[in-house]
């Protein structure tokens, strides 16, 4: 049974404790999320600095940002199922105090390995928060025409997080230190946390009807085999890159995974409360979503890194520079992901804005194919603003279906699996895009010696690994427009499955 959105909207107010509040949610939860996608990118332009005040070697340096993405991407799925079984505000307090005590200690870090402790303790506290806080949103919005212009919102800082990151991280290592990319954590996590315990309501009577129907048991088994399989394959792609495809490190990494998640879904087919009910993942609308995630996760790694390297390397931009050079895709994002929640997605449904978004984004990874030697920004800048119209649609979409139609007790495990794709997406795409990119230069250099052969190599591998970005990314666009069905048909059974909001019941 299904109810106008303005009933919807006037029930919400009398059931949900939180709905008075609902745009100061929205507020707290967005800096999480903010601070969570920037730590991404914020510390890679502080590593030569930190490198050099704590005089670690090259081959060490790849640890400080694989420790995060190893704690984060394995354990989002268990933080998620935490904050269904025991809280979503709690999760999500306990998750905002942890990572800014794990920021302030590596801020102060005074070698390599406290440095490394703390940015996986980053990520063990960003896996408790992040699914907590799409969670909350799904749950406090549940006004179909405020939820649009709220995942907007929500979607367009997830966006914008990683370009905001290289330009705080280029400000404060230029003007202050390195270690200033890890306390600024604490001017975003310690007053959202100190908001969300006065202002968020847990919803008490939700939770303990949770708990007498599913109980409040741990799939352990599936905790097992999910955080191994997720770590694995991280950590098998990272050691690609640090170490190469046939290190023995690599393969028996790459081989154990699959097997570990083979085993995982198989555990998960026979539980009773499995850790991930399969049904999540298996609807169209938010498969589709999971899996758009993740390709765009590859792309987005290639726009941020290798054009971070074009612009400072080749074009010979200041850490700062090179930050604002990236507004245009970060204002693109935001406007796109604006427009696209509140007219698009209401009248086109999630495949088509899917779709168009991956396209697009491919479209502008085959214009960054077309830099040579003699190409400045000019060259540059129709690609940002073609991946940002593209990553406008699909960041908006995939948050705002991710949980669209779950049940109450399973929305933060649905929420915990779109930021794992996101984050699996990004890992893969360091290995493969490194890989792509290290082969290109070498065989280049190789067989074309010349004066000017160091910086013509460079600019072939940059063009590689647009094109190989391209490919993946148009081939995740046709998979997406096969394996989703109609939208305005996905939509609608979504919205008249569970929900998603509060439960009817």
């Amino acid at each position: 049974m299904t109810s106008s959105p303005g009933s919807q909207g006037a029930a919400t107010s009398t059931v949900d404790p939180n709905h008075a509040s609902r745009w100061i949610i929205l507020a707290i939860v967005g800096v999480a999320q903010l601070m969570v996608v920037l730590d991404g990118t914020i510390v890679n332009i502080a590593l030569p600095s930190a490198q050099a005040d704590l005089h670690f070697d090259d081959g060490s340096r790849q640890w400080v940002v694989t420790a995060y993405a190893l704690a984060f991407g394995s354990l989002l799925l268990l933080g998620g199922r935490l904050g269904d079984l025991f809280g979503r505000k709690q999760m999500f307090v306990v998750g905002l105090f942890g990572f800014a005590v794990a920021s302030a200690l590596g801020g102060a870090a005074s070698t390599f390995e406290l440095l490394v402790v703390a940015r996986a303790g980053q990520g063990l506290f960003g896996a408790l928060l992040a699914p907590a806080a799409l969670a909350i949103l799904s749950v406090t919005f549940s006004d179909p025409a405020e939820r649009g212009k709220a995942f907007g919102i929500f979607g367009a800082l997830a966006g914008v997080g990683a370009g905001i990151g290289l330009l705080l991280g280029g400000v404060l290592t230029e003007w202050l230190s390195w270690r200033w990319c890890l306390y600024v954590n604490l001017a975003f996590a310690v007053p959202a946390a100190l908001v969300a315990i006065r202002v968020i309501r847990t919803h008490d009577r939700q939770h303990e009807a949770a708990a007498q129907a599913h109980g409040r048991s741990i799939d352990w088994p599936g905790v097992a085999t999910a955080t191994l399989g997720l770590f694995a394959l991280v950590f098998g792609f990272s050691s690609a890159e640090a170490r190469g495809w046939g290190s023995p490190v690599t393969l028996v990494s790459l081989v154990a995974a699959p097997l570990l998640l083979l085993a995982f879904v198989l555990v998960e087919r026979r539980v009773r409360q499995p850790l991930l009910p399969l049904h999540v993942v298996w609807n169209a609308t938010r498969g589709g979503s999971y899996f758009a995630i993740a390709v765009l996760g590859i792309a987005m790694f290639g726009v941020f890194l290798f054009v971070t390297y074009f612009f400072q390397q080749n074009l010979g931009y200041s850490p700062i520079r090179a930050g604002f050079a990236f507004m245009p895709l970060n204002v693109t994002i935001m406007i796109v992901s604006g427009v696209s929640s509140g007219m698009l997605l209401p009248r086109l449904g999630p495949r088509t804005l899917i779709v168009s978004g991956l396209a697009l984004a491919a479209l502008g990874m085959v214009v960054l194919a077309q830099i040579d030697t003699g190409s400045g920004y000019v060259a540059v800048l129709p690609s940002l603003v073609l991946v940002g119209i593209g990553a406008g649609f699909l960041f908006t979409t995939t948050f705002a279906t991710a949980t669209l139609g779950v049940d109450w007790q399973d929305m933060g495990v649905a929420s915990a699996m779109l930021n794992t794709a996101q984050q699996v997406g990004g890992s893969v795409g360091t290995a493969l895009l490194s890989t792509f990119f290290a082969n290109a230069v070498t065989d280049y250099a190789t067989e074309n010696p010349g004066p000017r052969v160091l910086v013509e190599a460079t600019i072939h591998g940059y063009t590689t690994v647009f094109w190989w970005a391209a490919a993946i990314t148009a081939v995740g666009a046709v998979v997406a427009f096969v394996l989703m069905r109609s939208s305005s048909a996905q939509l609608a059974e979504a919205e008249q499955s569970a929900g998603p909001g509060l439960p009817a019941h």
